[in-house]
């Protein structure tokens, strides 16, 4: 099939699975059309180790959406079908230019849809779709722009065609028919420019052979002064943390005991605290090993000060975790508490990716290039797994646990609360997730969220 085929039949059929439904159960199967063809239409030189895992993902994040229907979920399918997209087209392309890519095709769009040689076969002899366009498409769109004019100007006419009714919504369909065709047309007509393709060496993870030869940053600061400047503020920088350190354990772990509100919200900062500060440690260390300065045979010392103050930000976020810890332990289990291990586990992995670039040697580009990716696995860890049912389930084992709370505020926690329902012999729960399950279930087909239907 050629892209305009493939355009016609996704906007088609994503018409088909949304008309008079809910999201749910449609997207994932749309989805997993979309991984499937994008596969298809690969050329065989793109079918890369990085394409199969990208299509694995789509599957299983498309099969993630039917099953729970949330964000998350719906993220990791737009992110996977995007990635899947770009590196089954642009194999070299770095996947930061993703974002830029997709926002400047979406913003020319229209111009791009008439440019029809760019997008439609070029044949001498109309062919099929050449008719279709010719003898149906122009004609009718022609017949509704003057039907609407004469329809405004005589009341009798409009009625001609008014008094009856047809059991379909046009304005839907006129809608979703837009909606699809841009997303398909975008999707499967994205064009990558020239200036992007020239500009790909710059996010490259290894330096070029011109680029290790050690030099001077600034015309004004000559190479041993910028050396030095970078070991006295590693110097005072790490003496600094000691401290933070120090003190940050000290109000954490000894200080008198406080109200779970006044504790709530000092972790947080304290927490935000501790991330503002590993960014900020990334990005001194990117400010100082950049270009030939990693190449240095002089700057042995100031490596050494940097790996320091890379282990002791990595105590830092140790400590930060296990306060953390301490507050669930007391508290229980909320998503924020978990998204706090998220943050400080993804800082690790930057602090960790940060020690492998003065260790290799790498560009700046290569912590963008490594944490993209990083990111995207949490994204996909977050969609497959039910962290609602993992809260309610450790929430149940505590003797404060509160219903409402879980009931209302907590994603999939219906199964494990049935179960407390059950146990605790507690009617009026299990009356009202009963309620709830019966009108996810009975949905229409497409609208469904696979993990009600499998709630008993």
């Amino acid at each position: 099939m050629k892209t305009h085929h493939y355009i016609f039949l996704t906007a088609l059929l994503f018409v088909i699975v949304f008309y008079d439904q809910d999201i749910g159960l449609n997207l994932g199967i749309l989805g997993i059309i979309y991984a499937v063809l994008t596969l298809l239409k690969t050329t065989g030189k793109n079918k890369t180790r990085t394409v199969y895992i990208l299509f694995t993902t789509s599957i299983l994040s498309s099969i993630a959406f039917a099953w729970y229907g949330d964000f998350p979920s719906f993220l990791a399918v737009v992110s996977s079908l995007l990635l899947l997209a770009f590196k089954s087209r642009n194999r070299r392309m770095k996947v930061l230019f993703l974002i830029p890519v997709f926002i400047v095709n979406c913003i020319t769009s229209f111009c791009r849809f008439f440019s029809f040689d760019e997008w439609l076969p070029k044949r001498n002899i109309p062919g099929l779709w050449q008719k279709i366009l010719a003898f149906i498409l122009i004609p009718l769109l022609l017949l509704s722009v003057f039907f609407g004019i004469y329809s405004a100007g005589s009341t009798h006419f409009a009625a001609l065609f008014t008094d009856y009714e047809l059991d379909l919504n046009l304005w839907q369909v006129f809608c979703l028919s837009a909606l699809g065709f841009f997303i398909a047309f975008n999707y499967w007509n994205y064009a990558v420019e020239k200036l992007i393709y020239k500009t790909n060496h710059v996010l490259d993870n290894d330096f070029q052979n011109d680029s290790r030869i050690p030099k001077a940053t600034y015309s004004f600061l000559d190479l041993d002064a910028e050396r030095m400047s970078g070991v006295i503020s590693f110097i005072s920088l790490n003496i600094l943390l000691v401290f933070f350190i120090f003190t940050y354990n000290y109000e954490q772990f000894y200080e008198v005991s406080k109200t779970p509100v006044q504790l709530s919200e000092e972790t947080h900062e304290r927490v935000n605290a501790v991330i503002m500060s590993i960014i900020m440690a990334i990005l001194v260390i990117m400010f100082y090993f950049k270009s030939g300065f990693n190449f240095d045979p002089k700057a042995g010392l100031l490596k050494t000060l940097a790996r320091i103050w890379i282990f002791l930000n990595a105590a830092l976020v140790l400590s930060a975790a296990v306060k953390n810890y301490e507050y669930i332990v007391n508290y229980g289990f909320t998503y924020k508490r978990l998204g706090v291990f998220a943050f400080l586990l993804l800082s690790l992995v930057g602090l960790t990716l940060t020690f492998i670039k003065i260790r290799k040697r790498k560009r700046n580009a290569y912590l963008f290039n490594t944490m993209t990716w990083y990111l995207y696995g949490t994204i996909l860890l977050c969609s497959y797994i039910n962290w609602g049912g993992f809260i309610t389930s450790q929430n149940m084992k505590r003797k404060d646990f509160v219903v409402r709370y879980h009931f209302n505020s907590i994603n999939f926690s219906e199964k494990k609360l049935m179960e407390y329902a059950e146990e605790k012999d507690d009617q009026k729960l299990k009356s009202n997730i009963e309620h709830k399950i019966k009108q996810e279930k009975t949905k229409i087909f497409l609208s469904k969220v696979i993990y009600y239907q499998t709630v008993k």
